[in-house]
């Protein structure tokens, strides 16, 4: 019951801070430098060309009115019309929605399966050669953009060794797979070094409480002991720090999309800049927004199942 409360809870807090998203996507898209109706018309179009589409598009009322409109055309789940496609901002996102998150959830899962066994390894071989490799490897991929990443990826395993595609998300679900992989991986790579010190440290302090300790003397040995005991308590802070990482991940990935061609979301919000599509640019924001506010959401509702201390305070 404390753990229902507990998400009951956080859900109802989520409503200011969905609010506060909404003004901050609507008004700061506003400050961005050119106008919409110039953009479409081109450079030489005249004033009163350029009124008549600010009336068609909306763009020739007060911003505050235009914010009301906003809101009400999304509690009815409209997030506007393009300047550009002339089609619903709903419907393009759809379109292109698939490759995102696929990106976001390979992501997350090469993070978690290169990260889980080097910490483990890094944590039971403490101080030895391994441990200190394992440590300063991976901060290698830290200090190096995604784009950079994602090109020596490409280089490597796809124009040299040609085990996977270079760009493009494929037809079919095997292609899906395929395409994936080395974007994936590059966003991977850049969580990797952080959670192999997260799970490492918390694996160390956990290996010298009481109970593991106990565990040892009946004569268990190193792998149930870690394995069986101690990385669940430990995964417990990790939790928490992959959960940030991903939801900042969310944003970054608009960098992996334009380099590996996946025409996703955030590729869509780029093409949306440069042609000045507000409805769009605010629809993708929103979002991303959201995504992350979700993930937040997950993170601190998994953070309780595995730390009741959490629910209970």
């Amino acid at each position: 019951m404390n753990y229902l409360v507990f998400v009951v809870r956080r859900l109802i807090t989520l409503i200011p801070v969905l609010f506060g998203i909404s003004l901050l996507v609507f008004f700061m898209i506003h400050l961005v430098p050119g106008d919409p109706a110039v953009t479409l018309l081109g450079s030489h179009a005249t004033t009163t060309a350029v009124a008549e589409v600010h009336k068609q598009l909306g763009l020739d009322h007060p911003i505050w009115q235009q914010y009301l409109t906003f809101m009400g055309h999304l509690l009815h789940g409209n997030l506007g019309e393009s300047y550009q496609y002339r089609t619903s901002v709903s419907s393009l996102i759809a379109q292109n929605l698939v490759p995102t998150v696929w990106l976001i959830v390979a992501g997350a899962l090469f993070a978690v399966l290169i990260s889980v066994p080097l910490a483990v390894w890094a944590a039971s071989r403490r101080k030895r050669f391994a441990d200190t490799a394992i440590r300063t490897i991976p901060l290698i991929g830290l200090g190096m953009p995604a784009f950079w990443l994602g090109i020596m990826l490409i280089l490597l395993l796809s124009l040299r060794a040609g085990a996977f595609p270079a760009s493009g998300f494929g037809t079919g679900l095997f292609n899906h797979v395929r395409s994936i992989i080395l974007p994936g991986l590059t966003v991977a790579l850049a969580l990797v070094p952080i959670l192999v010190r997260s799970l490492r440290a918390s694996l160390i302090n956990v290996l010298q409480s009481d109970y593991i300790v106990t565990a040892r003397s009946k004569g268990l040995g190193v792998p149930r002991v870690v394995l069986g005991h101690a990385l669940r308590n430990a995964a417990i802070s990790s939790v928490t720090v992959l959960g940030v990482n991903i939801a900042y991940l969310i944003g970054s990935t608009l960098v992996v999309e334009k380099v590996f061609a996946l025409n996703g979301v955030g590729f869509l919000m780029i093409t949306a800049i440069f042609n000045r599509d507000f409805p769009i640019v605010q629809g993708v924001t929103l979002l991303f927004a959201i995504m992350v506010v979700v993930v937040n959401l997950l993170t601190d509702v998994s953070h309780a199942a595995l730390d009741p201390r959490v629910r209970l305070s």
